[in-house]
């Protein structure tokens, strides 16, 4: 009981992100792992040009709920924009396939999920390792607005430019803090044309995903094409599968203090392939 209303009143005073950055800044560039007591373990991935805070929080949660959680960081991340700069979409790859591996060793039941490019990398996994028990999908991208246009965008403008800073919809106010705080705000292009890349493999692999899925997606996605979700949904293989969309949410609305009700869902659909 006591930890309950302690949980409630540091969610109250957090409700602020600036407030949370300033109380968790140390944790911002570190991967984590959180050992769990009922056997069974998560992977959970962060997006592209972000950290592994951007879904500590998630994990956090999962693990006060008996889980093991590691969220690793991404080769290129964490650090500055030029380490970013020549990493390949294989490499981000290698790094969750790595740690997938050591929590396969250890858990009979593995998970996985991830936000942005990381649900990507998810469903790659998800494709080349069938034991997967299930995939949790957020703001996943089938395909980015005007996807062709940009990608030859970004090859022209690599004639000139090697970085850009991002830019971000003014509609969203406060939601974007912590993903403002915590990710790259100039990137190299040449990781853009990666993450291209990653994006086109994880469509073409979405038919040999066969876990039970949980996809979410908010419903004001500036990044992702109309019915994004819908098209994922329709595609990929799994026979058990859902989907939920957040309410006037950013992109990445997992780093969203006012979105932490998610976490529920996803420890219920957990939960509910665990038993």
């Amino acid at each position: 009981m006591i930890k309950g209303i302690l949980k409630k009143t540091k969610s109250v005073l957090f409700a602020d992100p600036k407030l949370l950055y300033e109380e968790e800044r140390h944790l911002l560039n570190q991967p984590f792992y959180f050992e769990g007591n009922n056997n069974k373990a998560v992977l959970l991935i962060h997006g592209w040009s972000s950290v592994p805070y951007e879904v500590r929080r998630l994990g956090k949660f999962l693990n006060e709920n008996g889980y093991t959680v590691s969220g690793p960081m991404l080769r290129g991340h964490g650090t500055v924009p030029k380490d970013l700069e020549n990493v390949k979409w294989n490499e981000w790859f290698g790094d969750v396939e790595k740690n997938y591996l050591e929590l396969k060793s250890k858990y009979n039941q593995v998970y996985v999920g991830g936000t942005s490019l990381g649900a990507n990398l998810s469903i790659l996994l998800a494709a080349k390792y069938p034991e997967i028990s299930g995939i949790v999908l957020m703001a996943t991208p089938y395909k980015f607005k005007l996807e062709k246009l940009a990608y030859l965008f970004v090859r022209f403008s690599l004639n000139f430019i090697r970085y850009r800073k991002k830019f971000y919809p003014p509609t969203f106010g406060v939601s974007t803090t912590i993903t403002r705080l915590i990710s790259y705000q100039t990137y190299p292009l040449k990781s853009v044309l990666e993450a291209f890349e990653l994006v086109k493999q994880a469509r073409e692999n979405l038919h040999l995903v066969r876990q039970p899925c949980f996809l979410l997606q908010s419903t004001h996605d500036h990044m992702t094409v109309k019915k994004n979700m819908e098209l994922i949904y329709e595609k990929i293989g799994s026979k058990i599968k859902k989907k939920k969309y957040v309410e006037r949410a950013y992109h990445t609305f997992i780093s969203d203090v006012k979105n932490e009700h998610i976490f529920q869902e996803i420890l219920n659909f957990l939960n509910k392939l665990a038993n």
